[in-house]
């Protein structure tokens, strides 16, 4: 594994990682260090705003994690993203306690408001830290996992297992809406407190997490690096490229699609954590297909099966649907964004970064190629005339 690592860091890879660590330790120290009233310091608003995009960024690298280099196009990614949210959403609701507006010690206020009387059993364990992250991690992963060796196993590829996966996420959108399904029904969960025992909305808390978003977008890259390129990342690859020849030399093809599947549910759960107590709230609307189809445009237009072009396509895909939501052009924002995903489809179908890779790389081949021949002419001892 360690081989692996090393030898995934190349120089795109450092730059991207260097550039991470940058951010992650910079925007904080900006933040806490310096005066308001300086340039370089950055308000707290902001910081958590770029939270909210590298979690973004995060989701993106699960959804680059098997259609990039597995062939799998997930239409409901959104929804392993949710249920992370809500398994950390649990979590800060039990630590709210009796600072509730009906000051219950354990019942949430929703569930006052509804009249329940005791808490779900399902409730039980969320006050503990460990157990919400173990639920973080455990409940997408069960999920995906269940999922796709149903799928899989029945063989459901291309355009079919894209809209099954809509339908998974669209039927969970619904299930949460209901208010007896104690999630706190179209509001979902918010009004939160404490996060170990800081207050979520100090600038302290926030920089923490900002911090943390950042090693995790570091960790997740560096996972599906060290994945795409081992030997299983070339089986990967070859069952995207060629999934009936792969399985005609013996490969299970269902199980290694498994493994990626549930590998990426687990990212995509982990980045809907770390996004809840950022933005303050978890809802139905995060299940929504919408949501799900818009992160694989983020992919598409960073560049699919590139993984640094997948996150690279979610900050600036959301960056930009900041700016164009705020003003005159907020309606025309969904028009804007499938016209971005049909030029990039047409003009620059390798994304952004997948584009500036083929440039690059053609432009090495190039110089190894001239480099060639002006050797295999210096060889043949010809000299080149000179004109009297």
């Amino acid at each position: 594994m360690r081989h692996t690592l090393t030898r995934s860091l190349d120089r795109s890879a450092t730059t991207f990682l260097l550039i991470v660590a940058g951010a992650g330790i910079l925007l904080p120290l900006s933040n806490l260090l310096l005066p308001a009233s300086s340039p370089l310091h950055v308000p707290t608003y902001v910081m958590t705003l770029f939270g909210k995009y590298v979690c973004y960024a995060v989701l993106a690298l699960s959804i680059d994690l098997i259609w990039g280099y597995c062939g799998i196009l997930s239409l409901g990614h959104g929804a392993f993203f949710a249920l992370g949210g809500y398994a950390m959403g649990m979590y800060l609701m039990r630590q709210i306690g009796p600072r509730g507006v009906y000051a219950d010690p354990v019942l949430p206020d929703f569930m006052v408001f509804l009249n329940w009387k005791t808490l779900p059993w399902y409730w039980y364990g969320f006050d503990m830290f460990w157990f919400a992250i173990l639920m973080v991690v455990l409940v997408p992963s069960l999920l995906a996992f269940c999922f796709g060796w149903l799928a899989f196993r029945s063989r459901v590829t291309g355009v079919y297992f894209s809209i099954i996966t809509q339908a998974m996420t669209y039927a969970l959108l619904l299930a949460f809406f209901r208010n007896d399904f104690g999630f706190g029904g179209n509001n979902g969960l918010t009004d939160f407190k404490d996060l170990l025992g800081f207050n979520v909305q100090a600038s302290g808390t926030r920089a923490a997490l900002f911090a943390t978003s950042c090693l995790l977008l570091a960790l997740s890259f560096l996972m599906c690096r060290a994945v795409v390129r081992s030997k299983l990342g070339k089986i990967l690859i070859a069952i995207r490229d060629a999934e009936s020849r792969t399985r005609f030399l013996g490969y299970r093809v269902e199980s290694y699609k498994l493994f990626v599947f549930t590998l990426s549910a687990c990212i995509a759960g982990l980045a809907g954590a770390l996004y809840v107590p950022q933005v303050g709230i978890i809802n139905p609307s995060e299940f929504a297909p919408g949501n799900s189809i818009e992160a694989v445009i983020w992919v598409a237009v960073g560049g699919r099966g590139t993984l640094v072009g997948a996150a690279l396509g979610a900050v600036v895909v959301n960056y930009a649907k900041t700016l164009f939501t705020s003003g005159a052009l907020a309606p025309y924002w969904l028009f804007m964004l499938g016209a971005l995903f049909i030029l990039v489809t047409l003009l620059l179908p390798k994304g952004l970064v997948g584009t500036w890779y083929a440039w690059r790389e053609g432009r090495q081949r190039a110089a190894l190629s001239l480099d060639a021949d002006s050797a295999a002419f210096e060889d043949s001892g010809v000299k080149p005339h000179m004109a009297e």
